[in-house]
């Protein structure tokens, strides 16, 4: 499984990124699948760095704050108006319940057809795992200010070089601070792409929203999981503060996510 970093800066796009946005890539020994966590402000454009828009097989949307899920507005208006008709059929998008209805607010469509001839929408369900081609993501429910948000297990099943299937697992926070479910989510997790969008001592009053680099560290360990990446992290917030404060705890593998950077699961 191959992650692509296409927008990693967190609230909302830096100078250097877009909002939150993954690509991910596995074979199931007959073709490429390629899959999208998350769709934040700014990411339609560098996306198209990595991948044609009709190769996308499916979206999976962590939640509904902007920096999280509003570029599926433009995306919404790459299928319906490209010139001699979109080559695929509709692409599906899992999410909150509310997605359907918020995108086609947020673009000014009414909520009849609103986006529903471009997106196949589904709505997540607690931990009931979706399959899509060589992966499965499964939803876990977390700790953010707002109706639904989840962390997302990811795992690929792909041939290995024996020809007997591998799995490799990635586990992708969304937005959170600590609670239990993140860590289940990561639980083994060949990597764990996780938010540390605050800084131990300066975000210390504001409770149930983002985690530290500590906070990622903590998770990770009592997670098991053998990587960790950090990202989701805003222009005020210091890569290397947040990257010091993770290795202290989790003294392992720790990384800081970069745009545009391709990693190996």
């Amino acid at each position: 499984m191959k992650l692509t970093i296409v927008g990693c800066t967190g609230s909302f796009p830096g100078p250097g990124s877009p909002a939150s946005c993954y690509l991910l890539t596995a074979n199931d020994g007959e073709r490429d699948w390629k899959i999208v966590l998350d769709i934040g402000s700014g990411a339609l454009g560098a996306i198209q760095r990595y991948t044609d828009l009709e190769d996308i097989d499916a979206i999976f949307l962590s939640h509904l704050h902007p920096d999280h899920c509003m570029d599926l507005c433009g995306l919404h208006v790459a299928v319906r108006w490209r010139p001699g008709g979109w080559g695929r059929g509709r692409i599906p998008v899992w999410g909150p319940a509310a997605t359907a209805d918020r995108m086609a607010t947020a673009y000014g469509l009414e909520l009849d057809p609103g986006m529903h001839e471009e997106f196949d929408f589904s709505n997540w369900s607690e931990r009931k795992p979706v399959a899509v081609g060589p992966f499965t993501v499964t939803p876990y429910a977390v700790n953010h200010p707002i109706e639904e948000c989840y962390a997302l297990r990811v795992e690929a099943t792909e041939p290995g070089k024996d020809g007997a299937p591998v799995t490799r697992v990635l586990s992708y926070s969304g937005d959170t601070d600590s609670c239990r479910a993140l860590e289940e989510s990561a639980r083994d997790a060949d990597l764990f792409l996780c938010e540390a969008a605050f800084e131990e001592g300066r975000d210390d009053a504001i409770k149930d929203v983002h985690l530290t680099g500590k906070r990622a560290g903590e998770a990770a360990v009592a997670a098991g999981a053998r990587r960790l990446l950090l990202t989701h992290i805003p222009v005020w917030t210091s890569p290397a503060t947040v990257m010091t404060e993770a290795k202290a705890v989790f003294g392992k593998d720790v990384a800081v996510a970069v745009a545009g950077v391709h990693y190996s699961v």
